[in-house]
């Protein structure tokens, strides 16, 4: 009896240990495709960079391609998707008493440092953001982006509705704030796409201006309060 017990959990510990292998198999398997597809898109464009070539990168089928992704362009969004995830998290873990524009601020920054955490299994960060400038350049993928963004700002506004007591079907300040939060996000992140300075610092620094200015823009009398002059 006691060896048929031991010989069953024996049994149930391989199947286990092997169900694990294959899947830590598929991930990296997810994980270096994405990786391939940035390099390129980043190297030679996004409408000039086929799923054969992805494939071929990483040594595998177009076929093993389309086991992992729709199309290539839900591989230029991977590490997009990784990205917003960590930022909603990070804004629901937010102190109460932060208001709206303070919580959805420090988000970026708190996400921001641990963002080489969240997404150095995949690709680097530095390759990241070089990809993401080949989105804001590419009018098909700056669409999707643009959809996604819109998408991701109302799971926003009913998380910031849901730390402030709010119906944000009733209430149109959640989606409001937000909307204006993201403006200034996407403000940003063209200036530094038109700029001349790479680095993930650069546009960070960036991003620190523009939402130290988000208030006072929405609040005060311009003439009576001049803005900060950007670095």
């Amino acid at each position: 009896m006691n060896s048929n017990t031991t010989h069953g959990e024996e049994d149930g510990d391989v199947t286990v240990e092997q169900t694990g292998l294959r899947a830590r198999r598929k991930q990296r398997t997810r994980d270096a495709l994405v990786r391939a597809a940035l390099e390129l898109f980043t190297a030679q464009g996004y409408e000039r960079t086929t799923v054969d070539e992805i494939a071929e990168a990483v040594e595998v089928s177009q076929r093993t391609f389309f086991r992992y992704f729709a199309s290539k362009e839900e591989a230029a969004f991977a590490v997009q998707d990784v990205m917003e995830s960590h930022y909603l998290a990070a804004l629901r873990d937010r102190p109460p008493h932060e208001a709206p524009f303070e919580a959805m601020g420090n988000a970026v920054f708190a996400s921001w440092d641990t963002i080489e955490e969240a997404i150095s299994d995949i690709v680097p960060v530095e390759l990241h953001w070089r990809s993401y400038l080949v989105i804001e350049s590419t009018p098909t993928l700056l669409a999707v982006l643009m959809r996604r963004s819109a998408e991701s700002e109302e799971v926003m506004a009913r998380l910031i509705a849901e730390r402030e007591g709010l119906d944000v079907d009733r209430d149109p300040r959640p989606r409001v704030a937000v909307a204006a939060f993201g403006g200034v996000m996407r403000a940003a992140g063209r200036l530094w796409g038109q700029g001349d300075d790479p680095r993930a610092e650069a546009i960070r620094a960036l991003m620190e201006t523009y939402i130290a200015q988000l208030g006072p823009a929405l609040a005060e009398d311009w003439r009576r309060s001049p803005a900060r002059p950007a670095d």
